[in-house]
Parts: structure tokens; C-alpha cells; sequence
């Protein structure tokens, strides 16, 4: 059984979508193991997303995470990464395949309501970001 990482970002909060986004994770085999509403400082979303500091995108990222709350969690199930970001799509909302997350909900490549972890490295990063092991069921 695999974790994974997955957010729903400031715009799936103000969208008010949080309930689907889980949703469509567990109607897909996904169970939640930790879940958490919070809101990130701008320090905190540059540290999290330290990896994509020298992307063209790191500042609007960061200033895009810590403008609002977050929902954060930890999904487990089989091939739990590799699914939530089939369940995610694509970033670009248009080229996401019909049913997931970020073609139903999205508004572009940057505001894409969903963040997931890419790869067992990125989650074993990622989730003691937010989590401490007894905050894990």
C-alpha cells in the first residue's frame, strides 16, 4: 500500500469543491489517512515547493498557495500516486481527460485546484511537510 501527498489548493477551497475533489479519490479506492485545513505563509509555500525554485513559475506559485487555505492529505491504497494523478489529469485543464479533477473544476495551468505527489521521493518529502507519523492512520 502506497501514500501519497494531494491538496486541494486556494481555488478548490473558494470554489467550495472540496468534498468532490475527496470524493473523487475514494470512489476511485483511495482512502484518506490524514486530512487537515490550514493556510500556508508565503515562506512556507516557497519551502514546500523549494524543488521548482528555479522554474519561471516559482514566485506566482507560491504567492497563489499562500493566498488562501489549503486542504492537505495523505491518500493510501494501491498505487496511490501513480492513480491520484490519473484522477488529478493533466496540469493544463485543457488538456485534462473528460471526468477528472482539474478538466471539471480548473481554471488554468497555475490555478488547478489539485496538487499531488509525482513520485515516491516527492511524497516521502511532502508528507512529514504537513504530517508527523501520529497524525497518520
Amino acid at each position: 500500500m502506497d501514500r501519497t501527498l494531494s491538496i486541494v489548493k486556494p481555488d478548490g477551497v473558494k470554489k467550495n469543491v472540496i468534498g468532490e475533489v475527496i470524493s473523487k479519490f475514494e470512489k476511485n479506492g483511495l482512502r484518506v489517512s490524514a486530512l487537515k485545513m490550514l493556510h500556508l505563509s508565503k515562506e512556507e509555500a516557497k519551502s514546500f515547493y523549494l524543488v521548482h525554485k528555479e522554474r519561471p513559475f516559482y514566485n506566482s506559485l507560491t504567492e497563489f498557495m499562500s493566498e488562501g487555505p489549503v486542504v492537505v492529505m495523505v491518500l493510501s491504497g494501491g498505487n496511490a500516486i501513480s492513480k491520484v494523478r490519473e484522477i488529478m489529469g493533466s496540469t493544463n485543464p485543457k488538456d485534462a481527460a473528460p471526468g477528472t479533477i482539474r478538466a471539471a473544476f480548473a481554471s488554468d495551468i497555475e490555478r488547478n485546484i489539485v496538487h499531488g505527489s509525482d513520485s515516491l521521493q516527492s511524497a516521502a518529502y511532502e508528507i512529514p511537510f504537513f504530517f508527523s507519523a501520529l497524525e497518520i492512520m
